[in-house]
């Protein structure tokens, strides 16, 4: 098998084991923990973390250790958070949190700044466009990745039915779903009881043998990959100091590009946010019970997964211009439906119509956006994707911390006004683009001229 795309797959398969666990206990924090808001807290605190580790961490780890061991070193962090699970408090989630939130923007730096020179070393190899073989990485990596939604979920509804109380949902009760939906916790009377310790302990037995094993995976078969720019730099600067590399991904705003790009990347935290934590909760939640927000969220995440593959590959012909018209057109609809609709049992299939076209414009999103920070920010790409992190992160902070304050209609409005402002920034950007290059071919072959004879190394 081709070096490279091994590589790609041993990635992939390692974040899908990681995040099967992760993206489970995810969705549960707020029933799990239900106490003093506790597991959503813990939430705000881990993205909080999230975006401090954004601004310093991922340039340092990336440059000492390699992209190999800092991938391996973050994927431990995230183990603790299922540790801390097993017994959760205040003192073991919230610093648990703070590990996990430490070190995620250097995972995916890591992963990202993987795959940009995994794509640009073999595209040169074989003669063909960086650009689509980035494009194509990102896709199968977000493939393989999107689908821990389906496993992370499943194990979680399989294992917790088996003592779900499933309670009547009255007629009063559904008047207080939707996008006028009442600000009280409706959990506490239309969702199942909590899960027995015992189901709960084996839950989380399995989400942690999850994480063991993803990096168990990543450190046996990942083979260690360095740029010659990080060699370069390393020669220049031995021991860079503390701030000259915190304000590397500061420095990078400089850049008029990453400046415009901040809302589009934003607006992929606020879309995530909303679904996994509004509309969960909102709608299905409130009109069906907890028992189907498992199934639910399987079908955000099968048909994104699927698409994340299909719009990988599709790119080179259509242009990524033609696949965010499609994302911003399905969201808008979506949104608008969301306002106007009462939820209500008896309209079953529409509770997963709804997660099915967020899932396709989401693939956009995620495939898309990774693909454009690795293409205009190539002789960057440390610092780049340590902002991509960073402003992500601050959309699900934002998100998160009006999540029990707003009703959902007005998160709707802020959602669509977000996804507005993305467009023409990001129109901007492409703009920009093309008046400063108008050869874009020779323009992208001369910036990754650099990265393309970087060596793999194990």
């Amino acid at each position: 098998m081709e070096r490279n795309l091994k590589n790609v797959l041993v990635i992939s398969f390692g974040f899908l084991l990681l995040f099967t666990a992760y993206g489970g206990l995810q969705s549960l924090q707020s029933s799990l923990n239900s106490e003093e808001g506790l597991g959503v807290a813990s939430l705000s605190v881990l993205y909080a973390a999230l975006i401090l580790s954004s601004m310093f961490l991922p340039p340092i780890l990336i440059k000492k250790l390699g992209c190999k061991w800092t991938i391996a070193i973050s994927m431990c962090c995230y183990i603790t958070f299922s540790l801390g699970n097993f017994y959760p408090s205040w003192y073991t989630l919230i610093p648990t949190s703070v590990i996990l939130g430490l070190g995620g923007a250097p995972l995916w730096s890591a992963k990202c700044t993987y795959l940009t020179i995994a794509g640009t070393s073999y595209a040169e190899k074989a003669g063909k466009n960086a650009k689509d073989i980035i494009n194509q990485y990102f896709g199968v990596f977000f493939l393989v990745f999107q689908s821990s939604g389906i496993w992370g979920n499943l194990i979680s509804s399989l294992i917790l039915s088996q003592s779900s109380n499933k309670v009547e949902i009255s007629e009063e009760d559904l008047e207080c779903c939707g996008a006028y939906n009442c600000l009280t916790d409706t959990t506490n009377t239309t969702g199942s009881a909590k899960p027995s310790n015992s189901l709960i302990y084996t839950l989380l037995g399995v989400y942690t043998a999850s994480g063991v094993l993803a990096v168990l995976l990543v450190i046996i078969f990942l083979d260690q990959i360095k740029s010659d720019q990080a060699e370069t730099e390393k020669e220049k600067l031995e021991a860079p100091s503390f701030w000259s590399t915190f304000l590397a991904t500061f420095r990078h705003l400089k850049d008029k590009r990453q400046c415009l790009l901040i809302p589009l990347t934003m607006y992929s935290g606020f879309e995530q946010g909303f679904l996994s934590g509004d509309y969960t909760k909102v709608y299905v939640t409130c009109a069906l019970g907890i028992q189907y927000v498992g199934y639910v969220m399987i079908c955000f995440a099968a048909v994104n997964s699927l698409c994340s593959l299909l719009f990988g590959k599709i790119s080179q012909f259509t242009g990524r211009k033609f696949l965010f018209a499609l994302a911003t057109v399905t969201n808008t609809a979506c949104i608008i439906a969301l306002v106007l609709w009462k939820p209500h049992p008896k309209q079953l299939a529409v509770f997963f119509v709804f997660p099915a076209l967020w899932g396709l414009a989401d693939a956009v999103w995620q495939t898309q956006t990774n693909g454009l920070y690795g293409i205009l920010f190539e002789k960057h790409k440390e610092a780049a994707f340590a902002n991509y992190r960073l402003w992500e992160s601050l959309g699900f902070v934002i998100a998160f911390g009006y999540s029990t304050k707003l009703q959902a209609y007005i998160k709707l409005y802020i959602l669509l006004s977000v996804l507005v402002l993305s467009m023409v920034t990001y129109g901007a950007v492409e703009y920009l683009e093309a008046k400063s290059s108008p050869g874009t071919p020779t323009a992208t072959k001369k910036e990754n001229g650099g990265p393309h004879s970087e060596e793999t190394r194990m």
